[in-house]
């Protein structure tokens, strides 16, 4: 048979295919054609448009056999592939929903209480801010980082750093997910360890201990910036805006900002009676948040110190309250004795950037000027105090390796050369939670770029008391679908 004729017997048969399809089959072709293209359209990659192709030969052509079992004598051979049919087909469509418009999100800790509770499974949008285009395309779309003990993604493809375009971005107030910063090196013995993290591990220990010793610490290991672990902070401070903390008030630009209606801070406080476990679930205090220092205990005498005002032989209690639970302490418990814990001036285990000569805490924080967040296209100069500051920023975030401060010559280097200043590439943004006094945020761990951001909280899809079992209260029914994040 010569070219030409083949040729002919190709065309024919394409002409008899395409005649043979139905209207209605074109009709859905067509839908999807249009949103195939306006997803091009919004991730700015035009080759995508080579799939197209694929989508004329599934809906008419028909020319690759995917659904060959269909025509299959075999019973078992059409039950079982019709269900993997199914399966592939929900993956891909959860792999899509996940990375490109919201996915659920677990709240693991109290950071943001009582805004949002532990045990909270919140819708994550991600459209609102523009989603980013997958880092790491390749990876398992229904779990973080592992699956079965084992990585969840591949390394290998990778994506640079791409958002798409959204409705608006991060504003003052937002509750955010997003990425975690400092968990891009991580130990296999500590991954999922929150407050022990690679850099605290590493000025706790120094990095040869470490290196020297994997039987402590594990393997160490790199993470890309879409499977490091999830948090969920409120952005209390925007690119290019200065934030200072003075007695637990925030100051952006010099102007105090008000209280979120659930901020909380450590009180210690006694009351005429001993809080009964109905009493701590009335007031609303998680169990596990609360420490009762009893007259029988060896440094009952410190914490009555502490508290001088409070009844000698009372209980004492430490816990998180918010000012509507100070009110009700008051009101219907009879406290006799308050106190806020970070009037004493109590120094943190670290904060944030580390060598700061220990004279910032999560009370009194950004030195009197106040601490400048990054944004994008804005210079700093490279002196010492500045190097502290915004080094992780410049090496870690924005690639730039080969850098490091002489301090002998009072000199930095990025990317080997010397450099007076620095221009930064992306926005960044200053993450707290509203369990002000027992929250892992920006305090310690410093800012969060642009690319590490997720999304943020629209509802709340369910809610599980850890606290309680399934006929006592575990379910929290009147937490269903309420806003999470009623403060803005």
């Amino acid at each position: 048979m010569s070219q030409s004729e083949n040729k002919t017997s190709f065309g024919e048969d394409l002409k008899r295919r395409i005649s043979e399809i139905k209207l209605t089959r074109w009709i859905r072709f067509g839908i999807v054609t249009l949103v195939f293209i306006a997803w091009v359209a919004w991730m700015h990659s035009w080759w995508l448009l080579i799939f197209w192709f694929l989508l004329f030969d599934i809906y008419i052509t028909g020319y690759i056999p995917l659904t060959w079992w269909k025509k299959s004598k075999s019973p078992g051979v059409r039950t079982v592939m019709s269900w993997v049919d199914a399966i592939v087909y929900a993956l891909v469509l959860v792999y899509f929903v996940f990375a490109f418009i919201g996915q659920n999100y677990q709240i693991p800790s109290s950071s943001l209480e009582k805004t949002l509770l532990t045990g909270d499974y919140l819708w994550v949008n991600k459209f609102i801010y523009g989603p980013r285009v997958p880092m790491t395309p390749v990876h398992f779309p229904l779990v973080h980082n592992k699956l079965f003990g084992m990585k969840s993604y591949l390394d290998h493809p990778s994506n640079e750093y791409k958002r798409l375009a959204g409705l608006r971005k991060v504003e003052e107030g937002d509750v955010v997910v997003f990425n975690f910063p400092a968990g891009d090196t991580v130990l296999s013995k500590y991954e999922d360890v929150r407050a022990e993290y690679y850099d605290m591990l590493v000025e706790d220990h120094g990095r040869r201990y470490i290196l020297d010793n994997p039987q402590e610490f594990g393997e160490v290991m790199y993470r890309p910036v879409d499977r490091r672990q999830n948090y969920v902070k409120r952005a209390v401070g925007l690119p290019g805006q200065r934030l200072r903390i003075s007695n637990d008030t925030i100051y952006i630009d010099g102007q105090a900002r008000p209280f979120p209606a659930n901020v909380q801070f450590d009180y210690l406080f006694s009351t005429t009676r001993a809080l009964t476990d109905d009493d701590i679930k009335e007031l609303g205090i998680t169990p596990s948040d609360i420490a009762m220092m009893s007259p029988a205990m060896s440094d009952y005498t410190y914490w009555h110190s502490l508290i001088p005002s409070a009844p000698a032989g009372q209980n004492i209690y430490l816990a998180p309250l918010t000012q509507k639970m100070r009110e009700t302490l008051a009101s219907d418990y009879g406290c006799n004795a308050i106190k806020k814990l970070n009037d004493y001036g109590r120094p943190a285990r670290y904060t944030f950037p580390y060598s700061n000569g220990g004279d910032w805490t999560i009370s009194n924080f950004g030195g009197p000027d106040g601490l400048l967040i990054p944004a994008k296209g804005m210079t700093v100069e490279l002196t010492e105090d500045n190097w502290k500051r915004y080094h992780r920023a410049i090496r870690n975030y924005e690639g730039h390796t080969d850098s490091w401060f002489d301090t002998a010559t009072g000199t930095a280097y990025v990317d080997g050369q010397p450099a007076d200043s620095y221009t930064f590439d992306m926005d960044y943004y200053f993450m707290m939670g509203d369990n002000r006094d027992r929250s892992q945020d920006s305090r310690f761990w410093g800012f969060v770029p642009e690319d590490h951001i997720v999304g943020t909280p629209m509802i709340i899809l369910a809610s599980f008391d850890r606290e309680h079992g399934l006929t006592d209260g575990k379910i929290r029914w009147n937490r269903i679908l309420r806003d999470a994040n009623p403060d803005k």
